[in-house]
């Protein structure tokens, strides 16, 4: 049965992708930090708790055949901004489930689940139904026509940051500002065809796999998930329910065809992205593990001391490549750009556990 742990698939291919550098281009491992400009910007800040922004679920048609799933958080504050929040890969709308309504008390926060995912549309890929960098954006824009919003926020998290850099180079008359949450300089720096380089060869760093009894119920797969990730929370389990198809027996698999999931992710990783359009600046956020339980939280407190150094090193090699990547990312961005790194904090749930730093950082941003 496919895995629904997409949450997990996120975090493979970011190490994958992080740990693609010659050994001899990594530095040595160092905390986190911010780096860049910034000024205290146009959006005052707003409480993260008790927004009060009302939620609508809609469907826009984005294709002919093709409409998505869209989540429109709205507040009283008219002609504020407007923030559209681009999920990373295999996640949906309902990932953002906490930071969107924070950000709606700024205007408006709207999180969309590309095609293919979650609630949208998943029409097997095919000449007429492809799932590249540039149908995701066109599909994007339409989602903007079809609600009459202008100008946005654009925010993408993991490799959604392909379609923010795309979508500011081809409509840059609608970005008022971009953040890029935690995703890479560029992912065709991982290895092509989705081997391991770079990764221990220690089965116990291995990512569990999901078994029968995990995958019997709706509450087996969630207690699964949670046994895998270091935190969890209402949003991480939301999203996981969007993305579940729950069989006539109660057992449950993912509702993402694994065509599509194939042609996304193949896709998303010949994509490189071409900065030198971008006008506007972005905020650049980025993460850390503190530790191997940040890394692989799925190991027991006690581990052999083979394991332990693996882990480590593992640890190590992944902490230099990202500091690497976060800095060629700054480098490539217009001037104005900030970058800031979240250490000790994990890439699926960082805009979560760490959303008032995140607020905060969005607020200082001097776009107009």
């Amino acid at each position: 049965m496919f895995s629904p742990r997409f949450h997990s698939e996120q975090r493979r291919h970011l190490l994958r992708a992080a740990t693609a550098f010659p050994a001899g281009l990594l530095l040595a491992s160092c905390g986190g930090g911010g780096s860049g400009g910034g000024s205290s910007g146009p959006f005052p800040p707003a409480p993260p708790t008790s927004t009060g922004a009302k939620v609508t679920d809609r469907r826009i048609r984005v294709a002919p055949d093709v409409s998505l799933h869209v989540r429109d958080w709205q507040s009283d504050r008219l002609g504020g901004t407007t923030f559209v929040l681009l999920p990373g890969f295999g996640a949906t709308a309902a990932h953002f489930n906490s930071l969107a309504p924070a950000l709606a008390q700024r205007g408006r926060a709207i999180a969309i689940s590309c095609r293919g995912f979650g609630q949208s549309d998943k029409p097997l890929p095919d000449a007429t139904h492809p799932y590249d960098t540039d149908t995701l954006v066109h599909d994007v824009h339409e989602v903007l026509e079809a609600l009459g919003i202008g100008r946005i926020v654009l925010a993408g998290h993991s490799i959604a940051g392909n379609q923010v850099t795309r979508f500011a180079g081809r409509y840059p008359e609608r970005v008022r500002g971009l953040v890029y949450l935690d995703t890479n300089f560029d992912y065709t720096t991982a290895t092509p065809d989705g081997s391991k380089e770079g990764e221990s060869d220690n089965p116990a760093l291995t990512e569990p796999s999901p078994t029968d009894a995990d995958n019997a119920s709706v509450a087996a797969a969630i207690a699964f998930n949670k046994r895998i990730n270091q935190s969890w929370s209402a949003p991480m389990e939301a999203d996981l329910l969007d993305k579940l198809q729950v069989n006539a027996d109660g057992s449950v698999q993912n509702n993402t065809p694994a065509e599509v999931m194939a042609a996304m992710y193949k896709a998303a990783r010949r994509f490189s992205p071409d900065y030198r359009p971008l006008r506007t600046p972005a905020l650049a956020l980025t993460t850390l593990p503190g530790d191997r339980q940040h890394m692989f939280p799925w190991l027991p407190a006690r581990i052999d001391a083979g394991t332990e150094k693996d882990a480590s090193d593992m640890l190590q090699i992944f902490q230099a490549a990202r500091t690497k990547d976060a800095a060629q990312l700054l480098a490539a961005l217009p001037p104005g750009s900030l970058q800031k790194t979240f250490q000790p904090a994990n890439h699926t749930d960082f805009f979560i556990a760490h959303e008032a730093e995140v607020l905060g950082l969005i607020d200082a941003m001097a776009w107009r």
